[in-house]
């Protein structure tokens, strides 16, 4: 039976080390993801919270409501048989990342996306060693070769578990140096989420928030708070 099934077969979900890191048992039987792939995670904290889970679970499984296992699934089944193109599609955010495009008016949002934006982009000179090129408008600007091939490495250098993590990280926000910024600590992931709103929050200061646009972002906020969580407990 697919521990997938829609009604609840096990009374105890437990975790068990396996091998260098851990998985998760129900009522001795472990764990598989929906591609049949035995269950594995790097640390006992992220299979606690994978089997909570699933203790938590009622009579039917419902798996919108389990995303720790829904994310270590992710890791095993999609991001470790295509690791690279995975990492190379992320760090392709960083040739047109959020930060680098500015508005041209008005004078008020050009000089709060600098105050806020900024810094980040200072940060990262330093952490990768390498300038992101800054312009005005939409028009695509071409950054250095050398600050992609950095962003890969950066990129490769995760892990299975970190990478898929760190894709939502990146995709939610729309920046490879918010996501880094995140993952490696220099920002929370609420302040992370509000820098990558600041558009968004000029736009509700002159005309109000929508209530459907609201909800959205609520869901994309949570999505990102979790991510940073998960990764933070990939070890």
């Amino acid at each position: 039976m697919s521990v997938w099934a829609p009604k609840r077969f096990w009374k105890q979900a437990e975790v068990a080390e396996q091998g260098d890191g851990f998985t998760v048992v129900l009522d001795g039987r472990g764990l598989k993801t929906p591609a049949k792939t035995p269950f594995w995670v790097p640390t006992r904290d992220l299979a606690q919270e994978v089997a909570a889970e699933w203790q938590a679970q009622g009579e039917k499984v419902k798996p919108e409501t389990m995303p720790f296992t829904r994310t270590a699934n992710s890791a095993l089944d999609k991001v470790t048989p295509q690791f690279e193109a995975v990492a190379d599609m992320l760090a392709a955010y960083g040739g047109s990342d959020l930060l680098c495009y500015r508005a041209t008016a008005p004078q008020e949002l050009v000089a709060r996306q600098a105050e806020r934006w900024d810094p980040l982009l200072a940060w990262a000179q330093a952490r990768f060693g390498t300038a992101l090129v800054v312009t005005q408008g939409v028009m695509p600007v071409e950054q250095p070769a050398a600050c992609q091939l950095v962003f890969r490495d950066a990129v490769r250098a995760l892990s299975p578990f970190q990478l898929a993590a760190f894709h939502d990280l990146v995709a939610i926000s729309g920046s490879l140096i918010l996501g880094f910024a995140i993952a490696e600590g220099r920002l929370t992931a609420d302040e992370g989420f509000d820098l990558s709103r600041v558009d968004e929050a000029w736009q509700i200061e002159l005309w109000g928030e929508d209530e459907d646009a609201a909800e959205s972002e609520a869901i994309k906020r949570a999505s990102l708070t979790h991510a940073a969580r998960f990764y933070g407990l990939c070890g």
